[in-house]
């Protein structure tokens, strides 16, 4: 493909990216294709010779998206968002285009500089701590997910706990490593522990408030038997936004605790931290002056397409000692020098591609206040919705209603809820998904896609209370 066809092709396919754009919300939201349904439409074989490009784009529309659950859909309520716009498609179509390797600041140094500057910039708007600047001897990185810096963090933690001897001799080393969290914490801790070789019987799940928040008492008491019975704890991590209620941890009190007893404090915010954005909800960062490392997920709520997650550390000293090798052929007189970051030594892949450039884009097409000006429309949609379940006696809420995200469930009990659910989602006029609080089954409703409108929460409650109503109806 030269240049010049790039350039017609390159046309063809904006149109149709612009075009589904316009139309996403035509789309039943939640695909409704059956399993190996797609799979079968394809051919067996490769074809052997040359197709053409307008080919590949009628099999989208024909084979594609009839399996694609619309993520993009202003009537997406499901998981968290995973928020796309225009100029970072736009950022991530050049990047693809420049198809550098960031790995070193040698192998591309404006992929690393503008990075630096980009995470920089996200340590002011978000009023973060001044330790987790370059200049204070921290720093930051844009990781794949909230995953990964998660087991960043462990692995960074397990080498500090172990004075370096972990990598050398096994996890093993020093004692039987132990890590803490809250019940109601993201999934990806508990693989982080299993991936680093902790264990999964070594990570304890501390019990939480009726917020759904973790308690400091509990994390002290859970901290002191380890103690006693010769244990090493050496990790906390404070959730700020759980998966299933959007609970906060206070990560104040936990912090304390943790500078007590010398454990390594990471805080998980990949949903919750582009609400700090704006100045009235930075309580939720309350105590991170204490923490070690930090990340919030660009990719969830800030208008960045995947994947996009911001990840500090206070010392980077400790994460690249952890994750640094230093083969013969990636030598080179800048590294040598001490005077560049190479990212390389950040994460677990090598290799990186030119992610910084579609959050560089999405900051300066939109403004700060731009970005705000999204969080704050979805905050107080987020609270009619609330307001509205809270008067209908066929509902309650089930969790204290934070930010962008509603849990609520059917009065007549889990039975009902589900029923709910899948009535909901049948309808393909919108998508949600449950959780389990307290033993019961509920349903959560997240307000945070970038094309999400008022008309289209009002509409999504006239379902919900219509369905409601339907579903009594049924059952007397």
């Amino acid at each position: 493909m030269n240049p010049e066809e790039f350039r017609r092709r390159g046309r063809e396919a904006v149109d149709w990216v612009a075009d589904y754009m316009e139309r996403v919300e035509d789309f039943p939201v939640r695909s409704r294709v059956d399993p190996g349904e797609t799979r079968s439409a394809l051919p067996d074989e490769p074809p052997e010779d040359p197709e053409s490009f307008g080919a590949l784009l009628a099999d989208l529309d024909e084979t594609v998206l009839p399996g694609v659950t619309h993520w993009q859909s202003p009537n997406f309520f499901a998981y968290f968002p995973s928020n796309h716009s225009g100029p970072s498609i736009l950022a991530d179509l050049i990047s693809s285009g420049l198809g550098v390797q960031g790995m070193l600041w040698s192998t591309s140094p404006a992929c690393t500089e503008l990075e630096m500057q980009v995470v920089e910039w996200l340590v002011g708007m978000l009023g973060l701590p001044d330790a987790f600047r370059f200049e204070h001897g921290g720093g930051g990185v844009i990781q794949h997910t909230a995953s990964d810096a998660s087991l960043c963090a462990i692995v960074a933690a397990r080498e500090r706990a172990t004075g370096g001897e972990a990598n050398e001799r096994g996890a093993g080393a020093g004692g039987e490593l132990v890590a803490y969290t809250s019940a109601q914490a993201h999934s990806s801790i508990e693989k982080g522990i299993k991936i680093a070789g902790i264990g999964r019987r070594n990570l304890r799940l501390v019990p939480v408030d009726d917020a759904f928040a973790m308690r400091p008492d509990a994390l002290e008491e859970a901290i002191r038997d380890d103690l006693s019975a010769g244990r090493v704890p050496f990790f906390v991590t404070a959730t700020v936004g759980t998966t299933s209620s959007l609970a906060v941890d206070p990560v104040a009190e936990v912090g304390s605790i943790c500078r007590e007893h010398d454990l390594w404090l990471h805080v998980d915010a990949a949903m919750a931290g582009t609400a700090a954005l704006c100045p009235e909800h930075r309580g939720l960062h309350e105590g991170l002056e204490l923490a070690d490392s930090y990340v919030f997920n660009p990719h969830k709520w800030m208008l960045t397409n995947f994947d996009c997650s911001a990840f500090w550390v206070r010392d980077r000293r400790r994460l690249t000692g952890a994750l640094s090798i230093d083969p013969e052929y990636l030598r080179n007189e800048a590294s040598a020098s001490g005077e560049v970051v190479d990212y390389r030594d950040w994460h677990v892949p090598l290799g990186r591609r030119f992610r910084a450039l579609k959050l560089w884009f999405v900051i300066r097409h939109y403004g700060v206040e731009g970005l705000r000006r999204l969080v704050r429309r979805h905050v107080e949609l987020a609270r009619w919705l609330a307001d509205r379940v809270g008067e209908d006696p066929r509902l309650e809420l089930a969790a204290p209603v934070r930010l962008n995200l509603v849990c609520f469930r059917h009065v007549d009990g889990d039975e009902a809820s589900r029923e709910l659910l899948e009535r909901l989602n049948a309808s393909g006029e919108l998508f949600l998904t449950h959780t389990e609080l307290d033993g019961r089954y509920v349903l959560r409703l997240c307000v945070g896609q970038a094309r999400t409108g008022r008309r289209h929460v009002e509409a999504a409650w006239e379902r919900i209370a219509r369905t409601a109503g339907e579903l009594d109806a049924g059952r007397g």
